[in-house]
């Protein structure tokens, strides 16, 4: 069987889940009761996989250093590490496309991509890598496979497949892709049996998926192919990144990989399994998957309760003290507090809209993360962080750009200055190049950045 790489696309960031996911903090990243980020679980479950050495992963440039960091903490197979940084979403079309190229440009036409998205849940890894292996040998004859997760509920916030004819004893061909329905339509495909949730995985051939593209999409796969013919390529140790051209992927369409290309091709197929499967979408979907008292709260952090029931609190680093509640859920960060109905916990992504519409500040936390050669990344505005000088003007770049704040940059020698000096300072003329002499490493600079927020 030809060679099987694993590709997250880490993207989106969650308006359901907000304040804790936002754009600077997206949902992948997202830490769950045990401790683990969404990213890290789907980490674990692509690199457990039977012949998987390499992970291919789609994400913003912008996360990067987060993203390394998670996979570093777990990565204790020592499995090659390939990156797409994307400038700025453009949905999964451009996404994928650009993980078929560089799949086949470096690993081979019969190279099978196995699509997975980053903020997605499964607890039953074992069905999962049996389903992987059953589209495996689908994928090998050229079919594009899907995973359909067999419905537990009449869910009316997921698209669904509709199941056809059937190919081997593990899997069907895809009759049609059902958009979300009504509660009525859904309990119908629940009763039914030949509907399955669309969980966007997807298991293909670089060289089948490139075709079908070639054929449904041209527009996608040509502005996607001038875009990395001219982006950049960095290869270190066991780690490869490809940023993309910031200006040519600007011009490639916003579409999912659905509308692109699986609703229009005939060669899909779709292998039916019980994963476990939630795609967190939301608080009250968190809460079912943490433990509770005998009241059916659940507490992270200190509080104190009296006459209290059903509640989800959240809140690490302040006391919380609640009277006579029930059904509550209550997210507290540092610069935001959340309380929602646990009923309408699918509505809070009203209020990150609107406040991404008035208050472009307010999506972002006030925590940012140095590049991941930075001792202690990811750290707080106020830790103090030592970096070389080309990382500290990036980090000063990219911190600044989402987080209104004073960076102090201090040389190991003899010199110091404040950055920015005023609001409208640029970088460069305050992370000023300086170097000095060591008898014995020659000619290098030492900086330390602290970062503390005026907010």
């Amino acid at each position: 069987m030809s060679t099987l790489i694993p590709c997250i696309i880490a993207g989106g960031s969650g308006t359901r889940l907000w304040p804790v996911s936002r754009e600077a903090m997206p949902k992948p990243f997202m830490r769950l009761p045990d401790g683990q980020s969404l990213l890290q679980k789907t980490f674990l479950r692509a690199v457990g996989l039977p012949g998987v050495d390499r992970l291919l992963t789609v994400t913003n440039r912008e996360v990067y250093f987060r993203t390394v960091d998670d996979y570093r903490q777990l990565n204790k197979g020592n499995a090659r590490l390939d990156f797409i940084l994307e400038p700025f979403g453009r949905n999964t079309a451009p996404a994928v496309a650009a993980a078929a190229l560089h799949v086949s440009q470096l690993y081979g036409d019969d190279a099978q991509l196995l699509v997975l998205p980053a903020d997605h849940l499964i607890t039953n890894v074992e069905e999962f890598s049996r389903a992987v292996t059953a589209a495996q040998k689908l994928a090998t004859e050229g079919w594009m496979v899907t995973f359909g997760i067999v419905p537990t509920a009449a869910e009316t916030g997921f698209g669904y497949i509709e199941k056809g004819p059937a190919l081997d004893a593990d899997a069907c061909q895809v009759a049609r892709f059902v958009e979300k329905p009504d509660a009525v339509t859904a309990q119908g495909y629940m009763d039914g049996g030949l509907h399955f949730w669309n969980a966007g995985m997807f298991c293909m051939r670089a060289d089948a998926v490139l075709q079908e593209l070639r054929t449904h999409a041209p527009d996608v796969l040509n502005a996607v192919s001038s875009c990395l013919a001219s982006s950049p390529r960095k290869e270190g140790n066991r780690e490869l990144q490809v940023e993309l051209d910031s200006e040519s992927f600007a011009l490639t369409p916003d579409i999912s990989i659905d509308y692109a290309l699986m609703e229009r091709s005939e060669k899909v197929a779709v292998v039916p399994c019980q994963l476990g499967w939630s795609d967190i979408g939301s608080w009250q979907a968190v809460r079912e998957l943490s433990p509770v008292d005998a009241q059916g709260n659940y507490c992270n952090g200190e509080a104190v309760l009296h006459d209290v029931s059903n509640c989800y609190i959240d809140s690490p680093k302040r006391l919380v003290g609640a009277i006579g509640l029930d059904n509550l859920i209550i997210i507290d960060t540092p610069d935001a507090l959340l309380i929602a109905d646990g009923r309408r916990s699918q509505d809070v992504k009203v209020i990150a809209q609107e406040l991404k519409s008035s208050r472009a500040r307010a999506m972002m936390p006030t925590v940012c993360t140095a590049p991941s050669r930075v001792r202690g990344a990811p750290t707080r505005c106020s830790k103090k962080a030592s970096v070389s000088r080309s990382s500290a003007l990036w980090f000063a770049r990219r911190h600044h750009s989402h987080c209104r704040c004073t960076i102090t940059a201090a040389s190991t020698g003899s010199w110091s200055a404040a950055w920015p000096p005023s609001p409208t300072a640029s970088v460069n003329s305050c992370l000023i190049p300086t170097s000095r002499r060591s008898s014995n490493r020659g000619s290098r600079t030492g900086w330390s950045i602290r970062a503390s927020s005026t907010w």
